[in-house]
């Protein structure tokens, strides 16, 4: 199966790594092919994920590529962003539904280059479609201004990185913020008027306990916000967790992650939340549709140092380094680092792999071609077909990664 590779870092959960889907990672970059162009699409590109990396302090778990700010290259940088707008304008017909700006932590940026960035992106785009402009933002980066500048661009969703309400848990991950400052950004954006708030959160933390997942839960479900991401860690490469891992310092339990993911989705569904996608849950009318855009396999275009695009069977990665990114747009040549060509097979693995993760879950026809393991997997208790298509059972839930991958 090929790689499935999607835009934001929403779904860039440890769920979906599993599948397959991977961050961005300095190592994975290839020697630019600077003659390469964007493909130009028989239909408008309706997604657009946009790649901010830089961060105040890097995380000890998070493989995304990510850097501290250099703030004399951030402006530079930003025009960059504007510049590949523009080129990817040329090439493809943009009438986004969903833009989605992610990191690293976008809300790094100063007010005045968010202002000016989110201002390019309205005098370039025609944003008449426009259903949901998330941005992500972490707690102690968000101020009443930048949450009003945001406001007044049109962005209508914001994703708060959370993880945990334990402030010893959030040492532990190396997160700049406490519990304290994160609720009160998550009032602050309360006050500057946004109605479509996600939490992030994180389970399966080394010394992690059930009673204190269950505390998150509730503090968060105390709170009220519209969205809730819940993803369990993963020690990926390149970070300073996977080497603690490696020592053996830090240690997985499987059956503890299952216990977690059952908790959150009995607490959740029980306050109102739809479990609309293994790692999200949503009030109803709040799913993400930026995410949901990438599990249905629609094309999207990335701006941005790393950001991956799919359009059509072409699938393009831009550099992972934010200096050389701005250096080659900024001279007009392509950011393309990599190009990858699909098969219809690939895309296929991959449309069963991400529709079964979700609350419709898969045509019954698309796994026509595995009858044997379709009537084990029901038998086990783990599929149930409910209207011409394959969904998973809660314990299918628990088992997700295993049953897809006996599909693709």
């Amino acid at each position: 199966m090929g790689k499935i590779v999607s835009g934001g870092r929403e779904v860039m959960s440890d769920s979906m790594i599993h599948n397959g889907i991977e961050p961005a990672r300095k190592e994975n970059v290839q020697r630019p092919t600077l003659n390469v162009q964007r493909p130009t699409p028989e239909t408008t590109v309706a997604h657009i994920y946009v790649h901010i990396p830089f961060c105040a302090r890097i995380c000890l778990y998070c493989a995304f590529y990510k850097e501290r700010a250099d703030s004399s290259q951030t402006q530079r940088f930003c025009e960059a962003l504007l510049r590949e707008l523009d080129e990817t304008r040329g090439g493809n017909l943009l009438v986004p539904e969903t833009i989605f700006i992610g990191g690293g932590t976008p809300t790094a940026l100063t007010t005045a280059q968010l202002e000016f960035l989110l201002g390019g992106f309205r005098e370039r785009l025609d944003l008449s479609a426009l259903r949901e402009w998330t941005v992500e933002a972490n707690p102690g980066s968000v101020s009443s201004h930048k949450a009003a500048v945001l406001r007044n661009a049109g962005v209508n969703r914001i994703s708060l990185g959370v993880q945990s309400w334990d402030d010893e848990l959030l040492k532990l991950l190396g997160r700049e913020h406490n519990a304290a400052q994160a609720e009160a950004s998550f009032h602050l954006l309360r006050e500057a008027g946004f109605t479509n708030l996600n939490i992030d959160l994180m389970f399966g933390l080394p010394g992690q306990t059930l009673a204190q997942w269950e505390e998150t839960l509730r503090k968060t479900i105390a709170l009220g916000p519209e969205h809730i991401s819940t993803y369990c860690l993963t020690y990926e490469e390149d970070t300073e967790f996977f080497l603690r891992h490696a020592r053996g310092e830090f240690r997985e339990d499987p059956e503890s992650d299952a216990q977690f993911l059952e908790a959150a989705m009995q607490m959740l569904e029980g306050a109102g939340f739809q479990h609309y996608e293994i790692s999200n849950y949503a009030r109803p009318g709040f799913a993400s549709a930026h995410n949901r855009a990438y599990w249905a396999g629609e094309d999207y275009v990335g701006i941005g140092p790393s950001a991956f695009s799919t359009v059509g069977l072409q699938r393009l990665q831009n550099v992972c380094d934010y200096r050389a990114y701005s250096d080659r747009v900024l001279a007009r040549e392509s950011a393309v680092a990599t190009t990858e060509i699909l098969t219809p097979e690939m895309k296929r693995a991959e449309r069963i792999a991400l529709a079964l993760r979700t609350r419709d879950g898969i045509f019954s026809s698309e796994l026509e071609s595995w009858p044997t393991e379709s009537r084990e997997f029901i038998d086990l208790g783990l599929l149930r077909e409910v209207n011409g298509n394959f969904i998973l059972t809660p314990r299918g839930k628990l088992l997700a990664d295993s049953v897809a991958e006996a599909f693709v």
